[in-house]
This record gives C-alpha cells, structure tokens and sequence, in this order.
C-alpha cells in the first residue's frame, strides 16, 4: 500500500484518477484506520488531504460558511458564529466518537462513509447544506443528500474528493436541532437520529421546514408530511402529534440487536417530535 500527501488538490485528484488498485481518501481517518485493522481490508493507496491549503479551515462569507474537508469536528463546536448560526449541525458532529475522536474526525468523512446511522449527515440535510466536489472534469457542487446512495456507497466517481461543506447563512428566526438515541449515553451508534430545521414568521408561525431522519432506512429520510404539518403552524399539540405520526410513517428500520423494527420506529416519532419544538423555540417561537 502506499501513502501519498499531496501540496494541491489537483495532485490529490490525479493520484486517485491514475490509481490502478483501490484507493482511499484520509482527512480525520478515525473511520479509515480501524477499517484498515481488517484483515480483508485491500488498498493500493491511501491519500492524505490534510496538507492541502484550505482543507482544514472554516471560512464565513455573506453566502455563509465554508468547511474544509479536513476540519475536525472539534473545531466546529469551537466556532462561535458557526454556532451560533447552526446549533444542530454542530451538535450533530459533537456527537461523533469520544473527546479523542473529536480531535480528528471530520463531517465530510462521516459523509463519505455513508453510514445510515451517521449523526452529521440528517443535520447538514436538513440544513440544506451542500458538498463542493473537485475532480477530473473539474468542480461541482450538489446537496449532502445525494452524497451516500446506499450503505457504504457514495456517489462520488472515482478521483473525485469533497474539498468543503457549504452552509448557508440561515434565514431571519431560524433554527435548527438534531437528537438522537443511543443505548449508552455516549460514544454510540444512532439508534435512531432527528433533524429539524424551521423558519418563522413574526407572529411565530412556521414558514418552512426540513424535518429528516437517520439510521431508520438505508439512506436518510426527508420527511416531507412532517414538513407539510409543520408549515403554517404555531406548534400546538396537534401539530406536534401530526410531525411525530408523520416520523412514524416514514420510518422503514431493520430488527438488530440494537432495535427492533416496532422500537425503532416508536423512537422516530418521539425524536421528530422533540427536535420540532426545540427547533421553533430557537427560531424565536413560543410554544
């Protein structure tokens, strides 16, 4: 196997395009590095982007915020105005693995592993976030969510890599939240995983919505009759019993040994629903 570090993220392109074997992109590598203790683990090249030149900053502009690929999810619990800007994003990546953990893993990794469980990913959905891809043929940009197409999978072709994850600036009384359940209370899978990002009007009414789901199908879940119940509301009880039928129905989950089917599904709707109102309270609603 070898290891290259490339200066430039258009050597790090031509390594993979010119690869003849399996390769592997390395930002935070707390995914990478167990995978690769696998005894059926084959690579012929692992590419390092952290020495690349913006990999490992977070830049604010008037569009919003720019995260290199290489940024550690510590660093974004770090960044006052990305905070203060995209509380469930945050909190989403500030879930991923232990203090250590923190130090090293990256949201563009947790979505390129495109697990269905990943905790980052329903958050940046819901945010209509968006990954910025350089390649080949040059660079594009398309939403998060066409990022993991199924377990394991991305859609990324082969030599392209995410240089940065772009989030918006967010919208006059927005918020946003992200819960999950774990069977531990820290250092776990999600069991099941909630995002919800709204908008207000001035009387507090529900403009518009993102209500997603995590590790309850093979990909996430955009729940768009949650979203269709949030709009236009002021979150009473009805319409907060409506998002967690809504979470309910969406939800297609698997039996394992960490959640049954009936479970699994239960935890979706108490997730959507909590997530909902923590949302419209930091979006400036009173419920």
């Amino acid at each position: 196997m070898r290891y290259e570090s490339p200066r430039t993220i258009e050597d790090a392109v031509d390594l993979l395009v010119n690869s003849d074997g399996r390769a592997f992109v390395l930002a935070g590598g707390t995914d990478l590095l167990v995978r690769m203790k696998g005894d059926d683990f084959d690579a012929s090249l692992v590419v390092d982007i952290k020495s690349i030149d913006g990999m490992d900053r977070i830049e604010e502009n008037h569009d919003g915020f720019v995260i290199g690929a290489a940024v550690p999810c510590a660093a974004l619990g770090e960044h006052a105005a990305l905070g203060a800007a995209w509380p469930g994003v945050v909190e989403a990546a500030n879930l991923i693995g232990s203090t250590q953990v923190q130090s090293r893993c990256t949201i563009s990794g947790n979505l390129c592993n495109a697990s269905p469980a990943a905790d980052s990913v329903p958050a940046m959905v819901a945010a209509n976030a968006q990954a910025r891809i350089v390649g080949p043929n040059g660079t594009r940009t398309i939403p998060v969510a066409d990022v993991p197409i199924a377990p394991g999978q991305t859609s990324l072709a082969k030599g392209e890599i995410i240089e940065a994850i772009l989030l918006p600036k967010p919208e006059m009384r927005s918020g946003d939240a992200y819960l999950r359940f774990i069977p531990r209370t820290e250092m776990d899978i999600a069991v099941v995983g909630a995002a919800v990002n709204l908008t207000l009007d001035a009387d507090g009414t529900v403009q518009t919505a993102r209500v997603v789901l995590g590790a309850v199908a093979p990909s996430v879940v955009v729940v768009e009759a949650a979203e269709a119940a949030l709009v236009g509301s002021k979150l009473n009880a009805d319409t907060l019993k409506s998002v967690e039928a809504a979470c309910v129905a969406a939800s297609t989950p698997i039996d394992d040994k960490r959640g049954t089917v009936e479970f699994r599904n239960q935890v979706a709707g108490v997730l959507g629903r909590r997530a909902a109102a923590i949302a419209y309270e930091r979006a400036g609603g009173q419920s």
